[in-house]
């Protein structure tokens, strides 16, 4: 669904749209959209400063691996989001300096925004950095290759190196 800044002109634009898993294309192999994708919200025009706001609320069920032990766990999202595009300056190659408060501010070409876009957007902001499937989890064992949340191998890592061993008393 594309969002367009002439419908804007004469008042808010409200949508309510369900993206289907796979409907959105995430860029990450490695993550999977579970159940649909529920967004609400409205885009609005700011004449003063020609910028578009777009403010609302999805939510969804991603799944992943465990960044630790490498099983399936899932991550629900239930996110608002309240967020200012300018349109894009054509400046052709001129480096431009941007502030902190431009920092916040994404940017837009042409006359409408992609709302794929921006909800694909927000589904990898509000991701964990790292994906774990509990915060006590274990992890895989470096000899045997395990879980260890499923099974207490009994394993001991390897010694460091020998060789080393004169710079750890430095």
């Amino acid at each position: 669904m594309f969002i367009s800044a002439k419908e804007m002109h004469l008042g808010k634009v409200r949508f309510h749209e369900t993206f289907e898993p796979g409907a959105i294309e995430l860029f990450d192999e490695q993550l999977r959209q579970v159940t649909p994708l529920e967004a609400d919200g409205a885009a609005e025009l700011v004449p003063s400063l020609m910028e578009i706001r777009v403010k609302g609320h999805l939510k969804v069920q991603m799944e992943a691996q465990c960044d630790r032990c490498l099983e399936t766990t899932t991550f629900p999202i239930d996110t608002g989001f309240d967020l200012f595009y300018q349109p894009a300056r054509s400046l052709a190659g001129e480096e431009i300096q941007i502030d902190d408060a431009d920092s916040d501010i994404g940017f837009y070409q042409g006359d409408s925004l992609d709302l794929a876009d921006l909800l694909r957007e927000q589904i990898l902001l509000s991701l964990p950095m790292q994906r774990v499937c509990r915060e006590d989890c274990k992890g895989i064992c470096p000899v045997c290759g395990q879980n260890r949340n499923q099974i207490a191998c009994g394993c001991h890592p390897r010694l460091a190196d020998d060789r080393w061993s004169k710079l750890r008393n430095l």
